[in-house]
C-alpha cells in the first residue's frame, strides 16, 4: 500500500489536506511517513503509515479524526535529504510513487551538522592537508628558536674586586646575544646583582643546602655551594620581571633591594619584606676564578608564580 504524491488526505470526519512529500526508510526501502500539507503553504506534518487505513485511488484515508492531526510533528526539513541528493540502491524498484520529492532521514551522527557547513569544512580540511607539506618547513623555521635548549654558557660579567663591603648589592652588567622566534639575532644589555655574603646571609639564601640548576632535559649543570661566599641574583624581579635597585630607605634601618614598578621589597638574602612578589629573588649559577673573574649562567625563571620554573 503506497500513496502517491498530491493525493488527497481525509480523516474520519473531513478532508485535511494533501500529500506533499514521502518519507522513506533507507534500510527497508518502505514508506514510513506521509507529509500532509493543508494546501495553504503552512505547516506540514509527518503522519506515520500506521495511521493510514486505506488508499483508494488518489485519496488516502486516515483512521483518526481531524482533531488529532495536531499530535503529529511538524516536518523539520533539515533532518532529511532528498533522493536526488543521495543514491540508495534498488529504491526505484521498491518505491512505486509518482515522481516528486522523496525524503530520506539524515543519519543521527550528521543530523546536527548543516550540509553546507559540512562540505565547507571538508573543503577547508582538504586544503589544509594539501598545503601542509608547503607550510611545515616554513613553520619549522619560524618556531625553531622557541624550542631551542636552554643557553647554559658561562658568561663573564666582571671581577669581585668591585665588591668592597659584605652584604651589599653590586650590579654587574653584561651583553648577551639572543634570538626570539623569527626575529634576527640581537645583542641586549642585561644585569645581575652580586654580593659577598656573610654566613648568616648565606644561611638565609640556601636554607642549609646547596642549590642545583638543571637543563631542559633535567640534567644537572651546576651546583651553587652553600658555603661559597658570593651570591648572584637574576636582574629581574620575580613579580613581573621588572628591573630593581639596591637602595637605602629612610624608614628602614638597612639597605634593601627595591623594585619600583609595584614596590616589592627584598632584604640582602633575597627574602620578600613587602609587596606583591610571590617568591624571593632568584639566585643564578656563579663561579669565581682564582684571579677574581666572575662568571654566571644567565638562567631566567617564570615571573608571577611561587615556584621557580626555568624558562631560559
Amino acid at each position: 500500500m503506497q500513496p502517491t504524491l498530491k493525493s488527497t488526505v481525509k480523516c474520519t470526519d473531513r478532508e485535511v489536506g494533501e500529500i506533499t512529500r514521502i518519507i522513506v526508510d533507507p534500510l527497508s526501502l518502505e514508506v514510513s511517513h506521509i507529509v500532509v500539507g493543508d494546501g495553504t503553504g503552512g505547516q506540514e506534518r509527518q503522519v506515520p503509515m500506521s495511521e493510514v487505513q486505506q488508499i483508494v485511488g488518489h485519496v488516502v484515508h486516515l483512521r483518526i479524526p481531524s482533531s488529532e492531526m495536531g499530535r503529529f510533528p511538524v516536518l523539520n526539513r533539515d533532518e532529511y535529504v532528498t533522493t536526488h541528493e543521495v543514491e540508495i540502491a534498488h529504491l526505484e524498484e521498491r518505491l512505486h510513487v509518482e515522481p516528486g520529492e522523496v525524503l530520506v532521514p539524515i543519519p543521527d551522527l550528521e543530523r546536527n551538522i548543516k550540509r553546507r557547513t559540512f562540505f565547507t569544512n571538508l573543503t577547508h580540511a582538504i586544503g589544509i592537508l594539501l598545503g601542509l607539506p608547503l607550510i611545515y618547513p616554513v613553520m619549522k623555521y619560524l618556531m625553531k628558536p622557541m624550542y631551542l635548549p636552554y643557553d647554559n654558557r658561562w658568561i663573564k660579567v666582571g671581577n669581585v674586586n668591585r665588591i668592597k663591603v659584605e652584604d651589599t648589592g653590586v650590579q654587574f652588567k653584561f651583553r648577551k646575544k639572543v634570538k626570539e622566534a623569527f626575529m634576527p639575532e640581537v645583542e641586549i644589555l642585561k644585569n645581575v646583582w652580586l654580593l659577598k655574603a656573610t654566613p648568616e646571609v648565606l644561611d638565609e639564601v640556601y636554607k642549609g643546602k646547596d642549590m642545583q640548576f638543571r637543563d631542559s632535559q633535567g640534567s644537572l649543570i651546576w651546583t651553587n655551594n652553600r658555603a661559597f661566599p658570593y651570591v648572584a641574583y637574576s636582574g629581574k624581579c620575580p613579580h613581573l620581571g621588572c628591573g630593581y635597585k639596591w637602595r637605602k630607605v629612610r624608614k628602614l634601618p638597612r639597605e634593601i633591594f627595591l623594585c619600583p614598578c609595584h614596590i616589592s621589597i627584598y632584604d640582602v638574602s633575597g627574602k620578600v619584606l613587602d609587596g606583591p612578589a610571590p617568591r624571593p629573588l632568584d639566585p643564578v649559577p656563579i663561579r669565581v676564578s682564582d684571579n677574581g673573574d666572575v662568571e654566571i649562567i644567565d638562567v631566567e625563571f617564570k615571573a608571577g608564580v611561587r615556584d621557580r620554573i626555568r624558562i631560559l
